[in-house]
């Protein structure tokens, strides 16, 4: 058996929790959050986090980070924390670490939750394969995406960047949001638009079309009104997200050659209801002479409460409890 402490750092928010490794079986203690903005570092947090504890922190920990794990030194896009790769342990008064991109420890909690936290969205209601890759994608503040690769007896993830790939405009309102977003950034990522902050693009984009007079309103705002149904343009904003994300979800299933789908993600949780009654499923699926194939890939969404902190712990089994 192995203790660890699992960490889940964002920009915004850092998640800390007490995990167990037996016999490959993970097991997660209460979640801690702190605020980013309040530490600053992972050093401090992790004291902070080691002060609201009964006893003393194991001496290992597994840390998904909200940016690519690449060379020794990883800058967050979004808060101000630095982690150098090779003094972690060190600066944590530690025995071993794992560090692995945010996106990958969710698809290493998709690759072992059960199937009872995986939800029918779209597509075939069937389980998920045993064998080939499965993609797994998310919005939030921006977009995640990784893909795993399922083979007899295991999994291999593969963290990736691919929600700054380009935004690909499929109509004349999506070309409008690309003129705009051209203005005032000097690439167009597609989580520009796919993302919790792109309602608003799509918003603004939709109030253009039909030239009416806009009050100022945040992208917060927009989801609740258009979930809730409360405003029938944030309702109309809120359809063409679920419709365009579908689009975007099923060019992923193409690049990866997927054979299945799982989302993610905070915001997908909100649309779990809206996303299977929604034009998602549709364009998905249309994908001209590959429509027939992509009818046949089971999209699904992880309801696991904390698939960050389980899916860090997972990357650590992996790494250290083979």
């Amino acid at each position: 058996m192995t203790d660890l402490v699992a960490l889940d750092v964002g920009g915004t928010h850092a998640r800390f929790a007490r995990a167990t490794v037996n016999n490959g079986t993970i097991t997660l203690c209460e979640p801690v959050t702190l605020k980013t903005g309040d530490y600053a570092s992972l050093q401090t947090a992790w004291e902070e986090f080691g002060r609201l504890q009964d006893a003393p922190l194991p001496r290992a920990a597994s840390i998904a980070i909200a940016a690519p794990i690449v060379g020794e030194t990883i800058r967050m896009t979004n808060n101000s924390w630095i982690f150098r790769t090779d003094a972690v342990d060190e600066q944590l008064g530690i025995d071993a670490v794992t560090l692995i991109n945010d996106f990958g420890a969710v698809a290493h909690a998709v690759a072992r939750t059960p199937p009872e936290e995986l939800v029918h969205i779209a597509g075939p209601d069937k389980p998920m394969p045993e064998r080939g890759t499965i993609s797994v994608i998310g919005p939030g503040t921006g977009l995640g995406v990784a893909h795993f690769h399922r083979y007899p007896g295991g999994y291999h993830v593969q963290p990736t960047e691919g929600g700054h790939i380009d935004f690909a405009p499929l109509d004349e309102i999506d070309d409008g949001m690309l003129a705009k977003l051209r203005k005032a950034h000097r690439r167009v990522s597609t989580e520009r638009v796919h993302s919790g902050p792109g309602i608003r693009e799509i918003y603004l984009a939709l109030a253009a079309l039909e030239k009416r007079p806009l009050e100022p309103v945040d992208d917060r705002t927009i989801w609740e009104r258009g979930i809730a149904r409360e405003d029938s343009l944030a309702a109309a904003a809120v359809d063409r997200f679920c419709a365009s994300f579908g689009s975007l979800c099923g060019d992923y299933a193409l690049a990866h050659g997927a054979s299945a789908v799982v989302l993610a993600g905070g915001l997908g949780l909100r649309l779990r209801e809206l996303l299977p009654k929604s034009g998602f499923g549709e364009r998905f699926r249309f994908k001209g002479r590959y429509t027939e194939m992509m009818a046949g890939i089971p999209v699904k969404m992880i309801v696991h409460p904390q698939p960050g902190l389980y899916g860090a712990a997972a990357a650590f089994a992996n790494e250290h409890c083979q």
